[in-house]
């Protein structure tokens, strides 16, 4: 399940939340508790052919022009987490942004599981451009290494583009389709923020979630 969030950029409104879909019996469920349902192909290749199908289906007219994609398995992130995605694109030479967070852990710095940015941030900076995404512990040499947080925020003019363009070489090898975007010159900002998202990726994380959120 993947939970999109669109805005209209000039008004800085926020607008529909959507749950974009390719499986009956999750639009059966979100509906149930209330949600907007879009359903997609569920043999759509990426999360962003989701997004894009999803937004082109709810918003033929393009009144939004930013679309922020959520993964549904982040259920408990902080809402102030979200907004801190758009920081970046208050630069209109910012194709794409995304979130990352400083890493404290040894072995996660070692983990082919989390995915580090490549971004030069000084110590007093909070926004800075990506320049690769990597499984490996990247860059060499003392200083911090950053995790990437799943969570984009696109023009939808880059959204429209990313989706038309063919899956890159670098974007195979490391199975990490942003690199589509810099390899075809994209530009991917990053924002800090302190903390991981806790995901929902086994049983026992589903029922951490149910506790943090059932009242």
């Amino acid at each position: 399940m993947i939970v999109h969030v669109l805005r209209r950029a000039e008004a800085a409104k926020v607008g529909p939340v959507l749950v974009a879909c390719g499986d009956q019996a999750i639009a059966d469920a979100v509906a149930e508790a209330g949600g907007t349902v879009v359903m997609t192909d569920p043999d759509s290749p990426s999360g962003s052919d989701r997004v894009y199908a999803a937004l082109e289906a709810f918003d033929p007219s393009a009144e939004y022009d930013v679309v922020v994609n959520l993964q549904g398995d982040l259920p408990t992130i902080d809402p102030v987490v979200i907004d801190t995605v758009l920081m970046p694109l208050s630069d209109p030479a910012v194709d794409i942004a995304t979130l990352v967070t400083k890493i404290s852990d040894e072995a996660e710095r070692h983990d082919p599981n989390a995915v580090k940015a490549v971004v030069g941030l000084a110590d007093d900076e909070k926004v800075g451009r990506a320049l690769y995404f990597s499984r490996a512990t990247v860059p060499i040499g003392e200083g911090a290494h950053y995790h990437h947080i799943g969570i984009y925020a696109f023009r939808r003019a880059a959204l429209r583009r990313f989706v038309e363009l063919p899956e890159s070489v670098l974007e195979k090898r490391e199975k990490l389709e942003q690199l589509r975007a810099l390899e075809a010159g994209m530009r991917i900002d990053v924002a800090l923020v302190d903390t991981v998202p806790d995901g929902v990726d086994t049983p026992a994380d589903l029922e951490r979630a149910r506790a943090i959120l059932e009242p």
